[in-house]
This record gives C-alpha cells, structure tokens and sequence, in this order.
C-alpha cells in the first residue's frame, strides 16, 4: 500500500492507508500497544535521550501509523533508546514504548536497516552467538567477537580495543572474566530454544 503522511512540527497526521508495516510491527510482543496511542507526546517530553535520536517516539509511532517501514527502521531512534522505562511508565495510555523500541530491532535486524551509526546489533548477536555455543555468556569471547566484527567494518577505531586491555586484565585477576569459555550442561537445549525462537519471529 501507499503510505501518506503530512509533518506539521513533530507530528505525522495519519492515514488509514499503509496499514502493513502497522501490522507488521503489532504481530510482535512489545508492539503490539502501538495501536493505542494518542499522540500526547509524554513519551518524547519524558526520554533523556531524545535530542539524540533521529525521530523522537512520538513521531516514531506516528510513522509507523502512516506505514513509513524504511525512515522507522532506519534511523538510530531504538538503538538510542535507553531502556529507562520513563516513557512507558508516564504515558497516559500505557503504551509499553521501551518494548516498541525493542521490536523495531528485531525489525530492523531482520530486514538489514540496521543504521550504520550504531554498533549495538553487532553486539546483540555476539550475545546470542556465546550463549548458543555454551549455555550461557563468555564474556571475552563475546567482547573479542564485537570488538573484532566492528573493528574489520570500520565502526571501532582498533585503539579503542588497547584502551580496554586494563580493565579486562583486571577483571580476570579477580576472576570476574575467564579466558576459556565453560560449556554448561544442557547448553544443546538451550540452542535449541534460542533455533526455536528465531522460528517463530521471537529473535531476529
């Protein structure tokens, strides 16, 4: 469908036309309560990190309304998100907003509009890649793993890496790191759950 908006100040007036990226966006947990808002704009005045964000999350929801898939997925709104929880807990019709900004990640990763000013989805998947090979999280192996992907891509400057040396030196000699990885048991279900979830759209 075509999607027809009109920007007046902050605010997308909305069509009932492109209502397949609104679907799209309400099939996933944590989006589905984008339906309810009134565009009040208590979640913009409430975040922290609005000044920082392309679209504020009052205009963010309003985009999706008026089915804009590529300037909502595009742009660095989620990642900058910072998971205080201000807005959903302030928003007069209890949208849960910190859960939208989670889903639009997954959408984002999923489609690969992930915005090239963020490295946060590398990390989210050196995440996931350490807790599938051992049950749980190897946090050397993950940081060597975003370090290494965001380096090679040209997102880290490699002297960043040499800053952090110290601080990993000193978290394993007080064993709060390891240098080998522990497989725990049941790390082959604990694949599978994470396989299963990917399935059914849970992790993108």
């Amino acid at each position: 469908m075509n999607s027809v908006a009109s920007k007046t100040s902050d605010v997308l007036v909305m069509t009932t036309e492109g209502e397949e990226f609104l679907e799209e966006v309400c099939s996933i947990p944590g989006g589905e309560s984008v339906r309810w808002c009134i565009q009040c704009g208590m979640c913009s005045a409430s975040c922290p990190n609005v000044a920082q964000m392309d679209n504020s999350p009052r205009r963010t929801i309003a985009l999706i309304h008026a089915g804009r898939r590529y300037d909502v997925l595009k742009s660095n709104t989620m990642w900058v998100c910072a998971s205080c929880y201000l807005c959903t807990v302030r928003c007069p019709k209890e949208v849960k907003i910190t859960e939208l900004m989670h889903a639009l990640e997954r959408l984002s990763t999923y489609y690969g509009l992930t915005t090239k000013r963020t490295t946060t989805a590398t990390m989210y998947r050196a995440f996931i890649d350490s807790i599938k090979s051992n049950g749980r999280v190897h946090e050397l192996g993950m940081m060597m793993k975003y370090y290494l992907t965001t380096v090679l891509t040209g997102k880290t400057n490699p002297f960043s890496l040499v800053k952090m040396l110290p601080l990993a030196l000193n978290l394993m000699l007080h064993r709060r790191m390891t240098i080998k990885p522990t497989r725990i048991k049941g790390a082959e279900q604990i694949k599978t759950i994470v396989e299963r979830a990917k399935a059914l759209g849970g992790v993108k």
